[in-house]
């Protein structure tokens, strides 16, 4: 008499491999979860220290402030603006400077980048003066760009551009350089010309390297806004800075930097989301939570 089919087979739907997929995603989201809430117990810890040192004038208040009052700072700008005009407005002309020179910076980092990558006689020959402007302390040329474009947003976004750029110059360069030869060759004997190979090898493999180089770069472009708002501006949150540490006024100068930090941990997030999307193959690190 022949077995019954349910003493012999798995139930329906249900493999070895379905279960560890299962148990690989909970304990993943698991892990999210433990490091979202650490993270939100230490920044409570953070501040609530902070406050209680202030408060028990363990540290001056009036240097050091604390967060109760940058909250009531950040509140008063909201609601009735500051002595620049709207809150808003600031914040949004700096982020106009820090996106323009951003994307001024990133397209010639990865044009030249890629193009010093490809074509080694060009290295060679402007290499040592990448180098030499790549040494020099670029935000004390926020005062000579402040001199040359005046107090609108030109000096700011030029302040921007020359932070961006050697960061992803340097990144595409090597990911230029780091391209497999193998690809390269087989591109060849295909019939590829040296613009496919650019176009459909070289850039899509320097990529990766471009999207690392982008994380940070925008923080520097930020960097080089509020550094040429600080020294001169008619408006933008460099100055906010400026003015309060004019008037002695450190919760202002904190509450100005929290914004710029909301600002800069939104950029990092829409970045991260778009480089998953991009790289959807790539096999996540160890280890990694984003």
């Amino acid at each position: 008499m022949p077995e019954t089919a349910t003493t012999a087979a798995p139930a329906l739907g249900k493999t070895p491999g379905s279960d560890r997929s299962r148990a690989r995603a909970r304990a993943a989201r698991n892990r999210a979860i433990l490091v979202q809430t650490t993270r939100a117990l230490v920044l409570l810890a953070v501040i609530g220290l902070w406050e209680w040192l202030a408060r028990a004038a363990v540290i001056d208040p009036f240097n050091f402030s604390m967060p109760s009052k940058i909250w009531d700072q950040l509140r008063q700008w909201a609601l009735h603006g500051t002595a620049q005009g709207s809150l808003w407005e600031q914040v949004w002309y700096t982020l106009y400077e820090a996106l323009l020179g951003w994307g001024i910076g990133v397209v010639a980092g990865v044009v030249l980048g890629i193009a010093f990558g490809r074509i080694a006689f060009l290295a060679d020959v402007l290499g040592p003066y990448i180098k030499v402007l790549n040494a020099l302390p670029r935000i004390v040329l926020a005062p000579i760009f402040l001199i040359w474009f005046g107090l609108g947003p030109a000096s700011k976004v030029a302040s921007a551009v020359v932070l961006v750029f050697f960061p992803v110059f340097f990144n595409a360069f090597q990911g230029a350089r780091e391209v497999d030869r193998n690809l390269v060759a087989n591109s060849r004997i295909l019939g590829a010309s040296n613009r496919q190979v650019t176009l459909q090898v070289v850039i899509p493999s320097a990529t990766s390297w471009i999207f690392t180089s982008l994380h940070v770069s925008f923080g520097f472009a930020l960097i080089g806004a509020i550094v040429g708002e600080y020294i001169g501006a008619t408006k933008g949150l460099g100055l906010l800075v400026s003015s309060s540490q004019g008037t002695f006024n450190a919760a202002g100068v904190y509450a100005a930097m929290v914004i710029l930090a909301v600002v800069a941990l939104l950029a990092e997030g829409l970045l991260t989301f778009l480089e998953k999307r991009l790289f959807r193959w790539k096999p996540a690190q160890p280890g990694s939570d984003r």
